[in-house]
């Protein structure tokens, strides 16, 4: 075995002397607002540094701008002074290209160094991100795609997950899942697989190396064929980064311009790879690797959902909890399917209580949140409503739509944009879940309808009245309108349509829409528009029963002149009844 292992190291140290060989960098000239320096006001200083692995470089020139190093061992750096790690011996060329206003130059030194490093091959991150020095053909990485936060996003410094964090598969059929990365001890070779397709941001598409970029949901997938590059692990500050680079760019499966192609290693183990770095975009950026070919071990549990301190009172907990080595459980999620506000512990051995306020059947939710995310569902039977339980609509009215939990027929939009949205201001009066959105722009008669099933309409002979919740600017005008659409395009004609005026700003208010002495539209300058007048349509037996199937709510009716939108909820009305079966 020693044998083996003395003939790995022989190899590569001689893989090595090529894969830390010097290389020519790219030089970009910027703006041209002054004289372009030349080599000869370039100088830097090679120095000792803490140990005879980490000299310290340092641009002594006699000019001004920004120092970049290629250290000659396929890493690179940006700074003043900069501190690089030589763990093998030989000659290396470092380069320092100055960047100032009118341009940029280059100079090079030769750095000889005369031992090696050999704890370097024994590093823990070493061993684990290659297989060590018994594993010549390398170890594969990939994306760790079931996990939440494989790739994320947030403000410099950060770990990369604040402000964005990808659910599981959340990057699917964008080229990125299938991608690999190969790191070899051996010449420190890392060699990236992306079959012909990569996934990158869109700030990104400048790359030369780039061709035929395809919208990937704000980023972008591009044809890009990757050539091999090297790789190496430094420690600076009490923390350790992976640095590639190569003669084209070598990411983590998701190209975001990693600052010279460096990333802080945040965990490594034998199968764990989480990495930061920051992007061209001057923001962190996160990533989930995992080896190629692994199924992680999971959580194993049950959904437990008991009878609780009554009737409607039920506790939710997990049961029957198995947790594998090396994972943990960083939360649980319960959504009780009421429209309420989902809980979230991080004491998995913690139970909830939920009080369910009306009779139903409702699906409880737990989302387990650990290497990857889980989700269970048990359903729970409400067999009547809770005491403290006081309903908003009247028993007599059985026409109802609360966007949350009762929905009678779907409300949809004609010539404007209806939309279910999570509430704008979930307080008394009203505190469902979700209501809907009502926009439009430029359309006078733009309208939200509810159409009952067929065979189905209204009775105003008892109740005549219904009722929404609105939400809105002060002064808006809320028109709700009844019609029969038996009437095909010409349905208008036989309507009967009272308005309300929104009285506050932003505040959930309740809009009354009694129809009780409300006359259809008088049309008789032209008897051939409406076959039907009336001066009262809950008295009159041709419209109070067996007419209207139809409601429609418009905001402001009749302007056409800019964009109005505003809220509404809990949508009810009179009873509804079948219609006579001659009319089928």
């Amino acid at each position: 075995m020693k044998i083996n292992k003395i003939f790995n190291y022989i190899l590569i140290l001689g893989g090595l002397a090529l894969a830390f060989s010097s290389c020519d960098p790219q030089v970009v000239d910027g703006p041209q607002l002054g004289p372009k320096p030349s080599a000869d006001q370039l100088s830097f200083s090679i120095a000792q540094g803490e140990d005879e692995f980490h000299p310290v470089i340092t641009n002594t020139s006699s000019i001004t701008g920004i120092a970049k190093w290629d250290f000659g061992n396929g890493n690179k750096g940006t700074g003043e002074s900069v501190t690089p790690y030589y763990p093998l011996s030989g000659k290396y060329t470092v380069t320092m290209t100055l960047y100032t206003s009118g341009g940029s130059a280059s100079v090079t030194k030769e750095y000889s160094q005369d031992v090696t490093d050999y704890s370097y091959f024994q590093d823990p991150a070493i061993i684990a991100l290659s297989g060590g020095v018994d594993n010549l053909n390398g170890k594969t990485w990939v994306a760790d795609s079931l996990a939440q936060g494989h790739y994320g996003v947030g403000p410099a410094g950060s770990d990369g997950t604040t402000w964005w964090s990808a659910a599981p598969m959340d990057k699917s059929g964008f080229g990125a899942y299938d991608d690999e990365l190969n790191f070899k001890l051996n010449g420190f070779v890392v060699i990236y697989t992306n079959h012909g397709k990569s996934f990158v941001k869109s700030y990104q598409s400048g790359v030369s190396f780039y061709s035929n970029p395809v919208d990937a949901g704000g980023d972008l997938t591009v044809d890009y064929t990757p050539e091999p590059g090297t790789w190496s692990i430094s420690t600076e500050n009490g923390k350790q980064y992976l640095i590639m680079n190569g003669p084209t760019p070598i990411f983590p499966t998701f190209d975001v311009g990693a600052v010279d192609g460096k990333y802080e290693i945040l965990n490594i183990s034998e199968n764990k790879l989480e990495l930061v770095t920051t992007g061209g975009d001057g923001n962190a950026w996160h990533y989930l690797l995992i080896p190629k070919g692994y199924v992680k071990p999971t959580v194993k549990w049950d959904l437990n959902v008991a009878a609780g301190a009554d009737a409607n009172t039920f506790d939710i907990s997990l049961a029957n909890v198995d947790i594998p080595s090396g994972i943990s459980i960083s939360q649980v999620t319960y959504d009780f399917g009421d429209g309420s506000d989902p809980v979230t512990v991080s004491d998995y051995t913690q139970s909830v209580s939920h009080t369910y306020m009306r009779q139903g059947t409702y699906t409880v939710t737990a989302t387990l949140e650990a290497n990857e995310q889980q989700v269970k569902t048990s359903t729970v039977d409400v067999a009547q409503n809770s005491p403290d339980y006081v309903p908003f609509q009247p028993n007599v009215m059985v026409m109802y739509n609360d966007f949350s939990e009762v929905q009678m027929e779907p409300v949809l939009g004609q010539d404007c944009s209806v939309e279910i949205v999570p509430n704008p201001s979930k307080i008394y009066p009203n505190k469902s879940a979700y209501v809907a959105h009502y926009s439009k722009s430029n359309q006078q008669w733009a309208n939200a309808y509810m159409q009952l099933p067929a065979g189905y309409r209204f009775d105003l002979r008892t109740v005549h009245t219904f009722q929404i919740m609105v939400y809105g600017k002060a002064g808006q005008d809320v028109l709700l309108k009844l019609e029969n659409t038996d009437m095909g395009g010409n349905a208008w004609q036989t309507g009967v349509e009272l308005h309300y005026t929104i009285q506050s700003d932003n505040t959930w208010e309740i809009a009354t829409f009694d129809f009780a002495g409300a006359a259809t539209a008088d049309l008789s300058w032209d008897p051939g528009l409406a076959p039907l007048m009336s001066s009262d349509v809950t008295t009159d037996d041709r419209y109070s029963n067996d007419y209207y199937n139809v409601v429609r709510i418009m905001l402001n009716p009749g302007n056409d002149a800019g964009d109005f939108d505003f809220y509404f909820d809990e949508l009810q009305g009179p009873s509804v009844e079948g219609i006579k079966s001659a009319q089928f």
